[in-house]
């Protein structure tokens, strides 16, 4: 087969609000090749990757990612792999590349998956798909009364573990950021699962880290993730020596393999986190998978969008018994649910399983995107490089 179409989609709520929140736009994609369509979603600004994909070539290592992926044969995941390197190569100065090839590759292994008709986990190397302890995944309250009752929710609605991030925590004072884990703790109740998202808030000053480490070692907290950025090696490692037993956590910032294998290496987290849309998709995020297991740190996908990314999250570590929670958003909005037919639900045991159908099992509900479908038009030098391709 060889890939005849690659076509991006740009889909937002009609009010974008300034918020810590992923689910409020997306790039839904697809591509066709034979007779067989394959579908994906890129963690990314919509617009910026859309650029990146038909921009006019700057010179030989920047070039347009179409250019790297439409007539190339997409015959088997051999194929997958060598079109990724493709882009990296031709893309090499352009530095939205690994964002928007992600949302290339997810489709791809989708589309191998309805080709051959098996789930994508499967084509990985996988012969089964563990079930996942999912972590329900919300904002900071404004108050710590709206913190104590998301917890409650929380435990209300089955889930055994919760993570609480973004919001002011961080950004205001200690004593209002020990009042927020307490009553996400409180909330929760003692048996939860608890995680707390700093968003990077510190960048990589350790001092202001360091005064939450006694509420978190007194709550229980299971990691504290992101309290600087991905690159902050040196103050991950110098939190980490402090925090035991709360371990760190980190990684969904890293938008290539080596960002990501330099946190396991030199930040001392416990636990990394992978964003397949952004990372590069599912083959990088499968290297990942593989590195962190030889050394001893736990997996854990990042998502905070649609379904169709939650299945792709999924797929690099469906495999491994030992990696069993995953990050699943109770509050998305409603273009993050309604995109797509399908739905990871937790079973009776509070599970999340992945379907087990052709590829990633999710299917984009067609006349629900058309309503979130921003219509863009991209022009240079007179010539149209972009419209928005028909549903």
């Amino acid at each position: 087969m060889q890939i005849e179409s690659v076509d991006f989609f740009y889909l937002s709520m009609p009010e974008v609000l300034d918020i810590g929140d992923g689910s409020q736009d997306s790039l839904l994609v697809r591509l066709q090749a034979g007779n067989h369509v394959g579908w994906g979603e890129c963690e990314a600004a919509p617009l910026v990757s859309i650029a990146s994909l038909v921009c006019p070539m700057s010179h030989s290592a920047c070039k347009p990612i179409q250019d790297s992926v439409l007539g190339q044969r997409l015959d088997s995941t051999d194929d997958i792999v060598r079109i990724g390197n493709l882009v990296r190569e031709s893309g090499l100065d352009l530095l939205q590349t690994d964002h928007t090839l992600s949302g290339i590759d997810i489709a791809m292994w989708d589309l191998l998956g309805h080709r051959f008709q098996v789930p994508v986990y499967q084509l990985l190397g996988y012969q089964y798909a563990y079930p996942k302890t999912p972590y329900a995944s919300v904002l900071f309250g404004d108050t710590p009364e709206q913190t104590l009752e998301k917890g409650r929710q929380m435990r209300r609605q089955g889930y055994r573990a919760g993570k609480f991030g973004w919001g002011n925590f961080g950004r205001s004072t200690v004593q209002s950021d020990i009042e927020q884990v307490r009553a996400a703790r409180e909330g929760l109740g003692e048996d939860g699962i608890l995680l707390i998202d700093a968003g990077t808030v510190w960048i990589d000053d350790v001092e202001p880290a360091k005064l939450r480490l006694e509420v978190l070692k007194e709550c229980g907290v299971t990691w504290l993730e992101e309290p600087f950025i991905s690159g902050g090696f040196s103050a991950y490692h110098q939190l980490a020596k402090l925090a035991h037993p709360v371990r760190l956590a980190g990684g969904e910032g890293a938008n290539n393999y080596y960002l990501a294998q330099h946190m396991i290496d030199y930040a001392d987290i416990g636990f990394v986190q992978i964003d397949a849309g952004r990372i590069g998709g599912i083959s990088v995020a499968k290297q990942v998978v593989d590195y962190a297991q030889a050394r001893g740190i736990t997996y854990v996908n990042h998502t905070f969008t649609s379904h169709l990314a939650l299945s792709a999250s999924l797929q690099p570590y469906a495999g491994t018994e030992q990696d069993n929670l995953c990050e699943y958003p109770v509050e998305p909005k409603p273009l993050a649910l309604e995109m797509t037919l399908d739905h990871l639900l937790p079973d009776k045991d509070g599970k999340i399983r992945l379907p087990d159908k052709p590829g990633l099992g999710i299917s984009p509900d067609l006349e629900a995107v058309a309503t979130y479908l921003v219509d863009i038009e991209i022009k240079v030098g007179g010539q149209c490089l972009y419209q928005t391709p028909l549903l």
